[in-house]
């Protein structure tokens, strides 16, 4: 059964569904939510089909404080949550929307292949940190000022950046031919952990250089903080280094041993498989994994933000949209 999140962010760019951020929940329930929300079928949901989730939220009374014994209500909430951005209420377009996620094991699958050429990695990079750098503009905290033109050059240096940082690795491994299991297995994936993470860094550079809404318990916006966007980007940029780097670093650590096996030895061909397979099953568990090690609805105390909002209020803490 969905757990409904109540948030203060609107649904519907007309109308606002103002209410309290829900209270924190345990990381379990957040990851039971996790998997109801990432379901593969929201990817496809019609328009039609948002706006009578988003009416219906709007229009029921029950639906604000989450009538968990209406189906209707509950199936409102997990489309809503899942395809509708919660800052500027607008669609996120489906190759963006989270259920995506646990689909892109065969991106990073390749991302990781060993090298042949310098030139057979080019593509793999290139797609995988495009892909993650798009993902991360189009799922991070909206509430700011920002302009297209500032999204789309931010996004492009950051590509051009983690592409070339992810293909060093594999330069040096060509170019000094090191064969062994460390730099050939493993230092690529620590790499490959710690770029994600700072794709997320730099790719919503903005959040921390112009400050995101915070708000207190009645969903008021009391102003914009630095020091909150600066902890929503690393509290994301956290949860992707255990996406990526758990993801990729198990099914190593499975085909290490695989390699020892008799099996191995006669069919050969039968790595891949197993590398592809569990790296399939590792990503489609992390993925909600990492989105539940922090609360989507962040919480910050109020002596830890600017003068200038601890003045503006007399709550001890405010609220923040962390992002995805």
């Amino acid at each position: 059964m969905l757990t409904v999140i109540i948030t203060c962010f609107c649904f519907s760019a007309a109308i606002n569904l103002s209410g309290a951020p829900a209270p924190l929940k345990s990381f379990i329930q957040r990851f039971l939510q996790w998997t109801e929300l990432l379901d593969p079928t929201n990817l496809v949901l019609s328009i039609e089909k948002i706006e009578k989730s988003r009416q219906l939220l709007l229009t029921n009374e029950d639906a604000s404080r989450g009538d968990l014994e209406d189906k209707r209500i509950q199936e409102a909430w997990k489309r809503s949550l899942s395809t509708v951005h919660p800052d500027n209420s607008r669609l996120i377009p489906g190759p963006f929307r989270p259920s995506i996620c646990a689909l892109l094991s065969l991106q990073l699958f390749l991302s990781m292949l060993p090298v042949k050429s310098l030139k057979s990695m080019i593509l793999p990079q290139a797609s995988f940190y495009t892909y993650s750098t798009a993902f991360n503009i189009v799922n991070g905290n909206a509430s700011y000022d920002r302009r297209a033109h500032e999204s789309l050059l931010l996004g492009a240096g950051v590509i051009v950046s983690s592409t070339f940082l992810g293909l060093f690795p594999r330069l040096l491994q060509v170019r000094l031919s090191m064969n062994s299991v460390l730099s050939r297995n493993f230092i690529p994936v620590i790499i490959l952990a710690q770029l994600s993470g700072m794709n997320v860094i730099a790719s919503r550079s903005l959040e921390p250089m112009r400050g995101i809404e915070v708000m207190d318990k009645e969903g008021n916006v009391i102003g914009y903080s630095r020091k909150a966007g600066t902890k929503a980007v690393k509290d994301t940029a956290t949860s992707r280094v255990v996406l990526f780097g758990t993801s990729a670093f198990i099914p190593e650590v499975f085909a290490y041993f695989f390699k020892r096996t008799q099996f191995f030895l006669q069919n050969p061909w039968s790595l891949w498989t197993l590398k592809l397979s569990c790296t399939v099953l590792v990503m489609g568990l992390m993925v909600p994994v990492s989105f539940s090690v922090f609360p989507q609805i962040g919480r910050i105390q109020c002596n830890e933000l600017e003068k200038e909002i601890q003045s503006a209020t007399e709550e001890t803490e405010l609220f923040y949209n962390r992002g995805v």
